[in-house]
């Protein structure tokens, strides 16, 4: 076996990243084929064009991980944020997904996404301290 030194990199460069998801995504790869990772964004904008509010993701694997989900103060509570994560959804079954899973913080919006129909699957306390990060999913096709 060949002797290996363990390194730590307090702030690894890009290429160091980069070695490490090719070399996982080869592995998952070889386990699944393709994830035919994609992107989506669905945007609100004013007639300035200025970004009022968002939702950023991206499909693989067939589902859609919503990573972020965003209003602009003066825009909570508009029925805005349904209508982003509808056209999310909406896309995804477009995409094929069977569903869509993401995490959110205590003190942000999980009585939101039960309201729409998403399920805790896990959670983890103190994270940030004092508060809790909750993971949700919803299925949006027969599985």
């Amino acid at each position: 076996m060949i002797e290996l030194t363990l390194t730590t990199e307090e702030q690894p460069c890009a290429e160091t990243a980069q070695v490490l998801r090719a070399s996982l995504d080869d592995f998952n790869f070889a386990q699944f084929g393709s994830d035919n990772e994609r992107p989506l964004a669905v945007i609100a904008r004013d007639s300035s064009q200025k970004i009022q509010a968002g939702l950023y993701g991206k499909s693989y694997w067939k589902w859609l991980y919503i990573e972020f989900l965003w209003i602009s103060e003066q825009h909570r509570g508009s029925g805005l944020g349904s209508r982003l994560l509808q056209r999310a959804e909406a896309i995804a079954r477009e995409r094929g997904c069977l569903g869509v899973w993401l995490n959110t913080i205590s003190f942000q919006a999980p009585g939101f996404y039960e309201r729409h129909g998403y399920r805790e699957f896990g959670r983890l306390d103190e994270m940030p301290p004092g508060h809790t990060r909750i993971w949700f999913a919803k299925l949006i096709a027969p599985v």
